[in-house]
């Protein structure tokens, strides 16, 4: 096992991590000038307690957090994968609570979960194409989750005017201080609970082009590179988890 490896298995360094990465996060949210476009439809949702269903790709996960409205109830999807331990941990420091697990590895149980949460008036935090991609394709699980839900799909995205793009497979961006950034959200996408299999797919492709076109949008607007989606077939959507 490498030193890293150890290190982050000891609750002191791994609380010590998370802590810092929650410090960053707020730090770069102050220090930058945010733009929030589109909103309404959340608004609405958050102010008659409707419970949805928040997607957003996995990289652009960083600075998410500050989207949402403080004070109301969310849980975030989460595996159980040590990456996840640490982003689990780092979402606590907002307020966030989780649900460790996945729609397609162990995912009965995170499945439950979720629709009580929903059901007892939480949101819910996906990311549609995480953790393993392909990268911006949306998986089917989302779209199972608000179709036994009942509840809405609201597509969100961020982007900054300072960032690296790491080489993974979800071009994660890392967001730097003392930028311009934007939050952009696009209208509610619902699903029929008898909705038939042709109309679950249309919805799964109108939350797909709507994120991508809201993530690019939001890239081109802060005069950063568009990141594209992973070249990928569609036939290897898989569950989502975070």
């Amino acid at each position: 096992m490498s030193v890293y490896k150890r290190l982050i298995h000891m609750p002191p360094i791994r609380a010590c991590l998370c802590w810092l990465a929650a410090t960053y996060i707020r730090f770069v949210f102050a220090t930058s000038r945010w733009e929030t476009r589109n909103s309404e439809a959340a608004d609405k949702l958050w102010d008659s307690g409707q419970p949805f269903i928040i997607a957003f790709w996995h990289g652009r996960l960083f600075m998410m957090p500050h989207i949402w409205r403080s004070h109301v109830p969310i849980d975030l999807l989460i595996s159980h994968h040590r990456d996840g331990e640490l982003l689990a941990r780092t979402v606590g420091h907002f307020g966030f609570n989780t649900i460790r697990g996945s729609t397609s590895q162990g995912g009965r149980g995170a499945l439950r979960e979720m629709l009580r949460s929903l059901k007892t008036g939480k949101c819910i935090g996906f990311t549609p194409d995480g953790p393993r991609g392909p990268r911006m394709h949306v998986a089917e699980g989302i779209i199972s989750i608000a179709k036994l839900a009942g509840v809405p799909i609201v597509p969100a995205c961020y982007a900054i005017s300072r960032r690296r793009v790491l080489a993974s497979w979800d071009r994660f961006a890392v967001p730097f201080p003392f930028s311009r950034g934007i939050y952009i959200w696009a209208p509610p996408i619902s699903i029929d609970r008898d909705a038939d299999a042709e109309a679950t797919e249309a919805a799964r492709l109108a939350l797909e082009i709507t994120l991508n076109d809201i993530t690019q949008s939001a890239d081109r607007h802060c005069g950063v590179d568009v990141i594209s989606p992973d070249p990928a077939p569609a036939a290897a959507h898989r569950g989502a988890e975070i």
